[in-house]
C-alpha cells in the first residue's frame, strides 16, 4: 500500500523521576541501555527502519545530555529537507508555560505541522523498549479509514488493571476507555486478556489540528486523558493490535510482541536480564531491524583474562583479571585484577579498583569503585554509600564518589 506524507513526532521530555538517580542528570529517553545504547534510540530506529524520515524530538527536562546524543548519532540526510531529526525545545508561543502536558507539546509546534503539511501525524513517545514496524500500524489506519489509530498491546488480565485499558468492538473500533480498572474489559474475543494503550497514536492531520484546538479552548493538555476520548463518539477512533506487528528477524525463543516501559529501577534491571543468554527475550542482535546505536569509534573489548559468563561487554572495556555473571558492561570500563561483577549494570568509562565485589548493582557512568568495596552484599551498610531501591537495587549514581565503608 502506498503511503502517504508522514510526519513523527517523539515525545522526549519526560523527567523519569521513578527511575531517579539515573535521570538525576539527564531525562528519561537519555539514559543509556543496554551495551550501547540510550532508550530514545529505540523509538528512532523503529521510525527510521520503518522509512520515516521527518521526526522531530520534542525535548524538555535536563535536555543537554539527549541534545549531544541526537546530535553526534543522529544525523540523516542533509541533501533530502525532509530527512531529519530535528531537536526542539518548549517555544512558550502560548506564554511562559512549559509543555504542560502530551498534546500541549504537539500544540505548541503546530506550526511545525502546518509547515510540513503531512497527510498524517504520527505521536509516540520514546520511554521504551521494543521493535515495531511502524508501516503495518499506518496501514491499519488507512485501511480503517480511521481519525486516529491508537497503539494497543494485548496483556493478562489479572495485569491488566497497572494500565489504561482500551475497550473495543470486534472491529477494534474504541468504544471508551478505563484508567488502571479494578475489573478491566477484556478484548472481545479472547476473554483473558485486555487491550493496554501503549500511548503510541496516528493522527489524520486535519482531525489533530481540529482536536488540538477544542482542547486548548478547555485546558485539556494530554492526548490519553482528553483528546482521543473526545473523538470517540465519531467512530473512527481504532486500536492497532501489536501482537499482530510482524518483524522480519526475530527469533523463535524471543518474547512475542516484546515491549517494555523501563520507567522504574525494576523494570529497567528486567530488561537489562531480558537480553542475556541463549535464548533471550528480547534479542538486540538482528540485522533485518537494527537498534541503531551511538557511535564511540573505541578499540574492541580486550579481555587479558577472566572468566566470563552469560554477560554484554561494550566496546573500548579492558578486563584484566575478573569474575563477570549475568550483567551488562558498557563501553570504556576498566575492570582490575581479582573483581567479582554478577547481576549488575555497568555503565560507560566506570574503573573498578582491584578486588572489588558487585552484587545487584548499578553502577552509572563515570565512577571509579576503590580498592576492596563490597557493594550489593549489605544494605545496611550501602545505604550510607549509595541509593538502594525500595527493590532492593543498588545505584552509584552518575559521578557520584562512593563513600569508604567504615572498617570494623
Amino acid at each position: 500500500m502506498a503511503h502517504p506524507k508522514v510526519l513523527a513526532f517523539v515525545l522526549a521530555g519526560g523527567k523519569g523521576e521513578r527511575l531517579f538517580p539515573l535521570t538525576y542528570f539527564r531525562s528519561k529517553p537519555s539514559v543509556p541501555f543496554g551495551g550501547q545504547y540510550r532508550i530514545v534510540d529505540f523509538v528512532l530506529s523503529n521510525l527510521v527502519n520503518s522509512h520515516i524520515y521527518s521526526i522531530y524530538l520534542l525535548v524538555q527536562y535536563k535536555s543537554q545530555s539527549l541534545i549531544e546524543h541526537i546530535r553526534k548519532n543522529w544525523v540523516l540526510s542533509s541533501v533530502i529537507k525532509d530527512h531529519f531529526v530535528a531537536l526542539v525545545p518548549p517555544q512558550m508561543r502560548m506564554g511562559p508555560e512549559w509543555f504542560q502536558g502530551t498534546a500541549d507539546a504537539i500544540f505548541q509546534n503546530i506550526n511545525l505541522i502546518r509547515e510540513q503539511n503531512p497527510e498524517l501525524v504520527i505521536v509516540f513517545g520514546a520511554d521504551h523498549i521494543y521493535r515495531m514496524d511502524l508501516r503495518q500500524m499506518i496501514d491499519f489506519h488507512l485501511q480503517k479509514n480511521a481519525v486516529v489509530t491508537v497503539a494497543a498491546r494485548p496483556v493478562p488480565i489479572e495485569q491488566s488493571s497497572a494500565f489504561g485499558v482500551i475497550i473495543t468492538d470486534s472491529e477494534k473500533r474504541i468504544t471508551g476507555f478505563q484508567e488502571k480498572p479494578k475489573k478491566p474489559t477484556p478484548m472481545p474475543d479472547d476473554p483473558n486478556r485486555a487491550y493496554a494503550s501503549m500511548g503510541n497514536y496516528i493522527f489524520n492531520k486535519d482531525a489533530l489540528l481540529e482536536a488540538l484546538a477544542k482542547a486548548q479552548r478547555r485546558k485539556q493538555h494530554d492526548f490519553g486523558a482528553h483528546v482521543i476520548p473526545s473523538l470517540v463518539e465519531g467512530g473512527k477512533v481504532f486500536a492497532y493490535d501489536f501482537a499482530t506487528n510482524v518483524i522480519p528477524g526475530t527469533n523463535a525463543f524471543e518474547e512475542e510482541g516484546y515491549w517494555r516501559d523501563v520507567g522504574t529501577i525494576p523494570a529497567f534491571y528486567d530488561a537489562h536480564m531480558d537480553m542475556l543468554g541463549e535464548t533471550p527475550r528480547f534479542e538486540l542482535d538482528n540485522a533485518l531491524w537494527p537498534i541503531h546505536r551511538a557511535v564511540s569509534g573505541g578499540p574492541a573489548a580486550k579481555i587479558l583474562r577472566g572468566d566470563i559468563r552469560n554477560s554484554i561487554i561494550g566496546e573500548g572495556t579492558v578486563i584484566h583479571k575478573a569474575k563477570i555473571r549475568n550483567s551488562v558492561v558498557r563501553s570504556g570500563v576498566v575492570i582490575e585484577n581479582d573483581v567479582t561483577v554478577e547481576n549488575s549494570i555497568i555503565m560507560d568509562e566506570v574503573v573498578l579498583r582491584k578486588g572489588c565485589s558487585l552484587k545487584n548493582v548499578i553502577v552509572d557512568k563515570l565512577n571509579v569503585i576503590e580498592e576492596g568495596e563490597k557493594i550489593g552484599f549489605d544494605p545496611e551498610k550501602d545505604r550510607f554509600r549509595c541509593h538502594i531501591d525500595a527493590s532492593g537495587i543498588a545505584i552509584i549514581p552518575r559521578s557520584g564518589k562512593l563513600k569508604k565503608a567504615k572498617r570494623l
